[in-house]
C-alpha cells in the first residue's frame, strides 16, 4: 500500500503538465476576487452555493443547512426539496456539515457527496434528531461568523465551538478545522446524506480504513444520475485514535462477516446507508485539517489527485493558489462600472460562469464514460454538467468569446459522450457519466453550431455533424418520431408540445448551419425546411403559437398566459412563443408585423401576470417576473433584444438597462432566479458588455445597453478588445451611436470576428433616444 501510494508523486509532473493556463497576458495588478459575493443567490430561487472550489472543480466543498426528503410519507412530492437544490439556504440557522459536490443554480439536483461534520461531547450520528427526540449532530452558527470568497469559505459551529474552514483544489476539498480541548471529539462521515434523498438513492457505499489516517470508499447513488458513482480518499492529518460506523439499512444477508463485530475499530465498512466516525482527543485551539480528493473512476485515482493536487499540509497555501487561479479566470475582463454594486454583480456573475460544466477526470486523463467503462481522454479534458437547454443560449457563446480553449474541451466531451451512447446521441443533460433526460431538445448542436461557424476550436466537424444529424432522428425520444412525421409535435402525443416544436425547429437550423461550414447543401436543404415547422403551430386567428392536436385542429380550451399544462414547459405563450431566433423577421411578419410586434412586445413587459399563471410552476416565481415577461427563466432571455428587429432598439436599450438594475442585485437575494448552471450570469456578463448572442449558430451578437463605464477583454488569440461606454452613467441608457475601431457601425449588430479582431468598441451614450 505504502508502495501505491508513493508512485502516485510521478503523477504530479504530468498534472502540470495538463492543467489548464489563462494566457499570460493578463494583468493581475487588481484583485477581482474582492469583488465576488459567493453568497449571492443562496437566498430563495437562486439555488447557488457558498462553498470553496476552484474554477470548473470537480469538487464543491459546501455547507448543508437542512435535509429534506424528496418523497413525503403519503409518496407526494416533497415541495421543499426545491428549496435546497444546491442545499445551502441563507435563511436557515444550521449546518448539518460540508459536502464536497453540488450543482450551481439548477432547478433541480442530485449531488451532495460525502457530508463532513467535527462534533465534540456526546457521539450522535444523526444529523438533525436523534429515534429518542434528541437534538441531532447539527451545529447553529450565525452569519456575522460566516466568510466566503472564491476558493475559501468560513464559519463558526457554535454549538461545539469550532471554527471550520474550506478550501480546495479541482479535485480535492482541504478541511481545516480549530477544535477546543475535548477528549470526545469526532469527525463524522455521512454516507447517507444526499441532495434530493429518497429511500432508494443510496445503492451501496463502502470505506475502507487503510490506516490510522487513511480512508478511501465509494458510493453509487440512483437520483437523477440513474448510476452514479464517486470515489474518495479522505487524509486526516492527526492519527484517529478509534473509529466506527452505524449501518441504517436492513440487512438481510452478511455472510461470514457475521463473525466480527463490525460497528468499531473494523477497517471495512459496508451497506447502503451508513455513518462512519472518527474520534480524537484535541487541545485548546488544536487544528485537524482534512485532504478529501474525489475519482470519478476508483480510489486509487483519488488518490492520485490528492498526491498531485494538494501534497502538503499548508492550508493558507492552497488557498492562495486557489484564489489565484480565480483572478485569472476574472481578469480576462477587467471592467469599470458606476458603481461598486455593478462591480459585485459583475465579477459574482463571471464567478457563477465559471463554476460548471465541471473537470470530470483525474490527473492521469482517466474518466468514466457514459457506458461506465474507463476512457483516457486523447487530446482534450473530459467535462460533465451540461445542462444544456439552459446554457446553449448564452454561457457557451461566453465561453466562445473569452474561453474558446475550454469550450474546445467541452464540445470533445459531449462528441465523447456520443460515441459512447447507446442511444447514438449528444448530451442531453448529462452528469457524472449519465444522461438524465431533463428539459426538451437536443440543444448540444446549438453549442457545435456556434463554435463551428466562429471557428473556434479544432474539434472533428464531420464527425460533429454526424452525431447532430444522429441525434435529431433518434425517433424514440421525446415525441422527435411525431415531429418528423407531423412537421410539429402533437399535444395529444406528447407533453409541451409546442415548446418542443420550437426548439427543435432552431436546433435544426443550427445542424443545417454546420452543413453549410461543410459544404453538405443535401442536409443543409433538408434541416432548413425542418427549421420552419415552426411555422405549423402558430395560430394567425389569437396570434399566439398554440398547442395543435394530430388531427391538424387547434387544442381546445388554451390560455396564451397560463404557465402549466398549455403545450409551454416553464412559460407561456406570451414569452416562449417568440422562439424563433432563426428567423425573427418571419416571426414578426407572421405576427402582424412591426408596429404590432412592438405592442406585443409592449404588452409583455407591463400587462401584470396573475398568481393562478405561475402557481404551478415552480420555476417560475414573482421575483423574477417584470409585467409578464420571465426573465427567472431561460426561453425569455433573448426576448428583450427583439425590439432592435421592429425599428426601436430604444426599448431594447431601456429594457436591458431595467433588467440589469432590477435583476440582479449584490445581496443574497440579488438573483430572480435560478442561475441555471451559470445561465442567468451570462446573460448579465453579455448585457453588461453591450451586446448578445439572439442567435447561437450565427456570427452575429445583438447590440444592447452597456452597463460598463470601460472593460478592457484579454482574447485568447492574444489580442485586446477595449469597450467604453462614453458619457456613461445611470439615467444614459441610450446609444445614439457605436464605432469599432474608429468606423462608425450601420446597422444594430456586430460580429464575432469584430470581437476576435481585438481593437475599440465605443459606444456613445445618452438619455435621450439616438438615431442608431
Amino acid at each position: 500500500m505504502k508502495k501505491a501510494l508513493f508512485i502516485f508523486l510521478g503523477f504530479i509532473f504530468l498534472y502540470s503538465c495538463k492543467n489548464e493556463t489563462l494566457k499570460e497576458n493578463v494583468s493581475l495588478s487588481t484583485d477581482y476576487t474582492q469583488y465576488v459575493n459567493p453568497l449571492i443567490g443562496t437566498s430563495k430561487m437562486g439555488h447557488v452555493n457558498p462553498g470553496a472550489t476552484a474554477p470548473f472543480g470537480m469538487v464543491q466543498l459546501s455547507p448543508q443547512t437542512n435535509f429534506e426528503v424528496m418523497y413525503l410519507e403519503d409518496g407526494s412530492y416533497n415541495a421543499e426539496t426545491y428549496e435546497y437544490c444546491a442545499g445551502y439556504q441563507f435563511h436557515d440557522s444550521t449546518i448539518l456539515g460540508f459536502a464536497h459536490t453540488s450543482f450551481s443554480g439548477t432547478g433541480h439536483s442530485d449531488l451532495g457527496d460525502f457530508l463532513v461534520m467535527p462534533t465534540t461531547g456526546e457521539l450522535v450520528l444523526e444529523p438533525q434528531e436523534t429515534e429518542d427526540g434528541r437534538k441531532g449532530f447539527y451545529s447553529v452558527f450565525s452569519h456575522d461568523s460566516e466568510e466566503a470568497s472564491p476558493g475559501y469559505y468560513k464559519v463558526d459551529l457554535a454549538s461545539y465551538n469550532i471554527k471550520a474552514e474550506m478550501t480546495a483544489s479541482e479535485r480535492v476539498g482541504f478541511h481545516k478545522y480549530t477544535f477546543p480541548e475535548s477528549d470526545d471529539a469526532h469527525i463524522i462521515l455521512d454516507m447517507i446524506y444526499n441532495i434530493y434523498y429518497h429511500d432508494n438513492k443510496n445503492v451501496w457505499t463502502f470505506i475502507r480504513v487503510e490506516n490510522d489516517s487513511l480512508v478511501t470508499g465509494y458510493r453509487q447513488t440512483k437520483g437523477w444520475a440513474r448510476t452514479r458513482t464517486v470515489f474518495f480518499a479522505m487524509q486526516f492529518s492527526k492519527p484517529f485514535k478509534s473509529y466506527g460506523y452505524k449501518k441504517y439499512n436492513k440487512e438481510t444477508y452478511n455472510g461470514f462477516y457475521r463473525r466480527f463485530n463490525e460497528t468499531e475499530n473494523f477497517p471495512e465498512m459496508a451497506g447502503k446507508e451508513l455513518r462512519a466516525y472518527f474520534n480524537f482527543n484535541t487541545e485548546e485551539g488544536e487544528e485537524i485539517k482534512i485532504k478529501f480528493a474525489l475519482s470519478p473512476v476508483g480510489t486509487n485515482g483519488a488518490l492520485k489527485n490528492l498526491k498531485a493536487e494538494i501534497p502538503c499540509w499548508d492550508f493558507e497555501k492552497t488557498r492562495q493558489e486557489t484564489k489565484a487561479k480565480w483572478n485569472k479566470e476574472l481578469s480576462v475582463i477587467e471592467a469599470e462600472m458606476l458603481t461598486e454594486g455593478d462591480m459585485v454583480n459583475f465579477y459574482t456573475a463571471m464567478y457563477h460562469a465559471c463554476l460548471s460544466p465541471i473537470i470530470y477526470e483525474d490527473v492521469d486523463g482517466q474518466y468514466r464514460g457514459l457506458d461506465q467503462n474507463i476512457y483516457i481522454s486523447d487530446g482534450f479534458t473530459n467535462y460533465t454538467v451540461f445542462s444544456l437547454w439552459d446554457t446553449y443560449r448564452a454561457l457557451h457563446p461566453l465561453y466562445n468569446f473569452i474561453r474558446p480553449d475550454r469550450n474546445n474541451d467541452m464540445i470533445k466531451s459531449m462528441l465523447a459522450h456520443y460515441d459512447q451512447s447507446v442511444h447514438h446521441m449528444l448530451p442531453i443533460w448529462s452528469h457524472y457519466a449519465n444522461e438524465n433526460w431533463c428539459m426538451i431538445g437536443y440543444h448540444a448542436v446549438s453549442v457545435l453550431a456556434d463554435a463551428m461557424v466562429k471557428n473556434v476550436g479544432d474539434f472533428d466537424r464531420e464527425h460533429a455533424l454526424r452525431a447532430s444529424v444522429n441525434t435529431a432522428n433518434v425517433r424514440y425520444f421525446d415525441g422527435l418520431g411525431y415531429y418528423i412525421d407531423y412537421h410539429y409535435v402533437p399535444d395529444d402525443l406528447s407533453h409541451s408540445s409546442v415548446s418542443k416544436t420550437l426548439e427543435y425547429a432552431y436546433d435544426d437550423w443550427c445542424i443545417a448551419q454546420m452543413a453549410k461550414q461543410l459544404g453538405d447543401t443535401e442536409t443543409e436543404a433538408k434541416y432548413l425546411k425542418r427549421s420552419e415547422y415552426f411555422n405549423n403551430v402558430y395560430d394567425p386567428r389569437i396570434c399566439f403559437m398554440r398547442p395543435k392536436m394530430s388531427d391538424g385542429t387547434f387544442r381546445k380550451n388554451f390560455d396564451p398566459m397560463d404557465t402549466q399544462g398549455q403545450g409551454f414547459i416553464e412559460g407561456n405563450a406570451w414569452n416562449y412563443g417568440l422562439y424563433i431566433p432563426q428567423d425573427i423577421d418571419k416571426m414578426i411578419s407572421m405576427m402582424g408585423g412591426k408596429e404590432r410586434f412592438t405592442l406585443h412586445l409592449d404588452s409583455l413587459f407591463t400587462i401584470d401576470i396573475a398568481d393562478k399563471y405561475i402557481e404551478n410552476t415552480e420555476d417560475i416565481t414573482r421575483d423574477g417576473i417584470i409585467g409578464n415577461y420571465v426573465h427567472g427563466n431561460e426561453p425569455g432571455h433573448h426576448i428583450p433584444y427583439l425590439y432592435n428587429w421592429t425599428g426601436h432598439p430604444e426599448k431594447t436599450q431601456e429594457r436591458i438597462r431595467m433588467i440589469l438594475e432590477t435583476m440582479y442585485k449584490p445581496e443574497v437575494e440579488g438573483l430572480c432566479g435560478n442561475d441555471d448552471a451559470g445561465q442567468m450570469s451570462a446573460w448579465y456578463i453579455f448585457s453588461s458588455l453591450g451586446f448578445y448572442p439572439v442567435l447561437p449558430g450565427s456570427t452575429d451578437y445583438a447590440l444592447g445597453s452597456p452597463l460598463v463605464i470601460e472593460a478592457e477583454i484579454h482574447l485568447k488569440n492574444g489580442k485586446t478588445l477595449i469597450i467604453k461606454a462614453n458619457n456613461q452613467s445611470k439615467e444614459n441608457v441610450y446609444v445614439k451611436n457605436v464605432s469599432i475601431n474608429g468606423r462608425k457601425l450601420d446597422g444594430l449588430n456586430i460580429t464575432h470576428q469584430d470581437i476576435i479582431n481585438g481593437g475599440e468598441f465605443v459606444f456613445e451614450m445618452s438619455d435621450q433616444s439616438g438615431n442608431l
